[in-house]
């Protein structure tokens, strides 16, 4: 039987730790739901790498360039402000709010979670899924920020043509342990605000988009386009909650 609710206690407690349990794990896109909870564990993990600042950015900025200057910004503000550290998490959560969401493709992250049932979806179907997708990324971005202090960073030469309107930026996460793969799927945006924006993380050597439709898949043969709406927002009404 399929859990009609997402592991809530799992998605804002994972760490380092849980990275490598994930990493040992043979069967990565098993149906189960203890790895899709580990697969989603190595994303808190990995999305506190993934913080985005408001500044407008340069259209000719490079991918790889965008990814690095704004992670560190952002990794500096968290690790400087004393409320926040002191476990703040509304400030935490304006912060991811006002900083991360506007640079993630929601609508295109949503559709790709969610598979050949998001085209089957009504508009109204689709408009709550793509709420509540963004408020569980959200909440889950929020809890991963907490987890920034002893880990570094490194990134990987880019490749791509200067033209290139999408294009993957590869990364380490340093910790204790080995490190942890971390690549972005980005494009980019045309005309007014023209920006590189997230679409999808591979989180060693797993994109999250495809695992989460793993799971979602399961969720919609049980219940339905429905289902999986009414799981996605009990999950983020215990989420509000902590």
């Amino acid at each position: 039987m399929v859990s009609s609710q997402f592991d809530t206690k799992t998605l804002l407690n994972s760490g380092y730790n849980r990275l490598c349990i994930f990493r040992k794990q043979t069967m990565i896109f098993q149906s189960n739901r203890r790895t899709f909870v580990a697969q989603i564990a190595s994303f808190v993990t990995a999305a506190s790498a993934l913080s985005f600042s408001n500044i407008a950015f340069a259209a000719d900025e490079a991918a790889d360039a965008f990814i690095k200057r704004v992670s560190d910004e952002v990794t500096e503000t968290i690790k400087n402000d004393k409320a926040i550290q002191g476990g703040d998490l509304n400030k935490l959560y304006a912060l991811v709010d006002a900083k991360v969401i506007p640079h993630v493709n929601f609508k295109r992250m949503t559709a790709s979670a969610v598979g050949p049932a998001w085209l089957k979806a009504t508009p109204d179907q689709q408009k709550q899924l793509q709420d509540e997708f963004k408020t569980l990324l959200l909440r889950i971005y929020a809890g991963a920020l907490t987890e920034i202090n002893d880990k570094t960073i490194s990134y990987k030469p880019l490749r791509a043509n200067p033209d290139d309107v999408e294009v993957v930026v590869r990364s380490e996460v340093r910790g204790k342990g080995e490190p942890i793969q971390l690549d972005y799927r980005l494009e980019k945006t045309p005309g007014v605000g023209a920006g590189w924006r997230i679409y999808n993380l591979n989180v060693m050597g797993v994109w999250l988009m495809e695992t989460y439709r793993s799971q979602f898949s399961q969720q919609i043969n049980a219940s339905g386009i429905d289902g999986l709406i009414s799981s996605l927002k009990s999950t983020n009404q215990k989420l509000a909650k902590k």
